[in-house]
């Protein structure tokens, strides 16, 4: 494979490529910097850990740092990305490029005090990263403007659309059109309906890669699969698994619903695991947090709803876990590309009970193959990968049961001691069950 030395960059760039311990190009940084540096629009699927930030960070910094820029007031670069998190990732290691250069960066997240990057704005910084949300609202209250943007670059396009910033990112792009501008759009499948509309709005005449298969499974990641009755048979075979490990170093449990990021993490504890939760009801003080304390290590286990599927790069997470399947497969693959990453071995583990059976039968669509079961023989299952089907008389009684609390209801709302109506324990978002559609980002 061709050396990041014959890839013609800045000194500068290779001296930190050099001190980041990188020797040579992933595959998707070897065909994508090349085709970046040529001024071609790029449509690009990749899998995740495949190095795709540096693929589009190393051509953007050599454009910026080899040529004149189109204005010195506007930003010459915007990545926007459809998480904090993964923002968060992506301007980690843009810092460690721009250490030894005159460039600046801004980080523009929701949830942030939007003075105190209002000011930051006013430093003119020459890149930006962004999510969609924050970043329109600056658009809106003319703290920023982009008539002078040279390069507009979409990390992970398929999750922004899921969480629905579609009309964001159009608007993003009506206020950086003009024919000087470069778009570089990154999205783990190319087979989204919506992504490729997008694409067509965006970019022109774009080069597209594809290195790898988004249906293909990862190689670097061994995958098993396990039958389960029911939430105690769950936790008994986890419980097992890992305390057989081989080479158990970090592990992420990914679970369906926000309560049950609490009640593992003490199941955990009384197994003598340090373990502990996240979710999207914590703030996001107490968010970075617990991610700075899971990757300095001084947690074994990190149990979380979907919120932290994706941007997180950590390289000593050994084992992925789902206790819960996801709704939608494309979620599963960046689940358990939380592990085997950067050429290391992974392992992922996934529990299925009979309300997994339906997101099973979508991932085995999506992988198109079928899924080969493990059996622990001390363990076994009685669910056989069927639902028991719901009998009239289940239906019937079901409807009285209903019925009846209807009726209860009724009563103690009429009564002068009516109790106040139970509020809700899960919002819609961060459940892991309903789709994500906020737009706080």
């Amino acid at each position: 494979m061709t050396p990041f030395a014959d890839l013609a960059l800045d000194p500068r760039l290779l001296r930190s490529i050099q001190h980041l311990g990188f020797t040579k190009p992933t595959e998707i940084q070897q065909e994508a910097i090349p085709a970046v540096l040529t001024g071609k629009d790029l449509l690009v699927s990749s899998r995740t850990g495949s190095g795709k930030t540096l693929a589009y960070l190393l051509p953007m910094m050599q454009r910026l740092l080899r040529s004149k820029p189109l204005s010195r007031q506007d930003a010459r670069a915007l990545i926007l990305a459809p998480t904090r998190e993964l923002a968060k990732q992506v301007y980690g290691q843009l810092r460690l490029l721009i250490a030894n250069t005159p460039i600046q960066a801004a980080l523009l997240l929701g949830g942030e005090n939007f003075n105190d990057q209002e000011k930051l704005l006013k430093r003119q910084p020459q890149i930006i990263v962004a999510t969609p949300g924050r970043f329109c609202d600056h658009l809106a209250h003319r703290s920023i403007f982009l008539q002078g943007l040279e390069l507009l670059i979409l990390d992970e396009a398929d999750r922004m659309l899921d969480l629905g910033f579609a009309n964001e990112l159009m608007t993003i792009h009506k206020a950086a059109s003009h024919r000087l501008r470069q778009t570089l759009l990154f999205s783990a499948t190319l087979d989204h309906i919506d992504v490729n509309e997008l694409a067509l709005a965006l970019l022109r005449k774009p080069h597209r890669i594809t290195t790898d298969d988004a249906h293909q499974q990862h190689t670097d990641i061994s995958q098993q699969f396990y039958l389960c009755d029911h939430l105690s048979h769950k936790e008994a075979l986890l419980a097992h698994l890992l305390k057989h490990a081989a080479d158990l170093r970090q592990v992420i449990v990914f679970t369906a619903t926000r309560a049950d990021t609490e009640r593992l993490a003490e199941w955990f504890a009384t197994l003598g695991y340090q373990a502990i939760g996240l979710s999207g009801k914590l703030s996001q003080a107490k968010r970075n947090s617990v991610m700075q304390d899971f990757a300095r290590g001084n947690y074994q286990i990190l149990i979380t709803t979907d919120v932290a599927s994706r941007g997180l790069d950590l390289l000593q997470v050994s084992h992925v876990v789902n206790f819960d399947l996801p709704k939608f497969a494309e979620e599963y693959v960046h689940r358990v590309g939380r592990t085997g990453r950067a050429g290391m071995q992974g392992e992922a583990i996934s529990l299925v009970g009979p309300k997994d059976w339906l997101s099973l039968q979508q991932l085995e669509a999506f992988f198109r193959q079928p899924v080969q079961f493990s059996v622990i023989d001390s363990l076994p299952a009685r669910f056989t990968g069927k639902p028991k089907p719901v009998t009239t008389s289940q239906v019937k009684a079901k409807k009285q049961t209903a019925g009846k609390r209807s009726s209860d209801r009724k009563s103690s709302a009429s009564g002068k001691t009516a109790k106040a109506a139970t509020p809700q324990v899960f919002q819609a978002g961060d459940d892991g069950n309903i789709p994500v559609r906020r737009k706080k980002n």
